[in-house]
């Protein structure tokens, strides 16, 4: 019975996958290039992390560890910290939300510098990384600065038995700007070619096909 089911979800996955793979081969006029292989160049192709409704932040303001403080963004997307109240924070960046900070503490503190890390997530599809198809445990995981793809494949447990790595696509952007590239995942995990390691960005979807034999 749950080998039945385990079965129907993964060919429920695979489905998704190769309607998705179909789609890809649209994309870029036919062959896949290779994906970025520098976080910079791949950055182009991405916004910047926004903080979203349960999102932990941790609050650090030099020379005032009064002041510094971790809060969860509430709900209705804004925080309160010590001398701000009721600051949004959804829909901003880190940097953004720390610059807004600074400006409400120089009422109080003189050329106050905050700084914001985000240390937990709770993000949209939009700011996460999805994985579909033959992976041990296919899923989708909130994004973190500098993640590459070997983080993702060792978050899911790696390729199955039957994946055909090599064949792996993954999908960047959306509507007109949507780019797809080529993973080679069994030379990644199987052979231990650090070279075919990429960076990820939010809102990638790999998409790992079942091999034909």
């Amino acid at each position: 019975m749950v080998k039945t089911f385990v079965h129907s979800c993964r060919m429920a996955l695979l489905a998704v996958a190769a309607a998705a793979l179909g789609a890809c081969s649209t994309i870029g006029g036919g062959g896949l290039e290779s994906a970025p292989t520098s976080a910079e160049n791949a950055a182009a192709a991405s916004p910047d992390y926004l903080v979203g409704p349960l999102d932990q932040l941790e609050i650090f303001v030099w020379r005032a560890p009064e002041l510094s403080t971790n809060v969860t963004v509430r709900p209705d997307g804004r925080i309160s910290t010590p001398l701000v109240e009721d600051m949004v924070a959804a829909g901003k960046t880190p940097s953004q939300l720390a610059k807004d900070l600074e400006r409400s503490l120089r009422e109080y503190v003189k050329s106050p510098q905050v700084t914001v890390i985000v240390s937990n997530f709770s993000s949209t599809l939009d700011q996460q990384v999805r994985v579909l198809g033959e992976a041990q445990q296919p899923t989708a995981m909130p994004y973190q600065a500098g993640m590459t793809v070997l983080d993702v494949m060792v978050a899911v447990g790696g390729l199955t038995e039957f994946a055909a790595g090599n064949r792996a696509v993954l999908i960047r952007g959306k509507g007109e700007e949507r780019q797809s590239y080529r993973l080679k995942l069994d030379s990644l995990l199987r052979k231990g070619n650090i070279a075919a390691n990429v960076p990820v960005l939010p809102g990638d979807v790999i998409l790992i096909p079942e091999s034909a034999f």
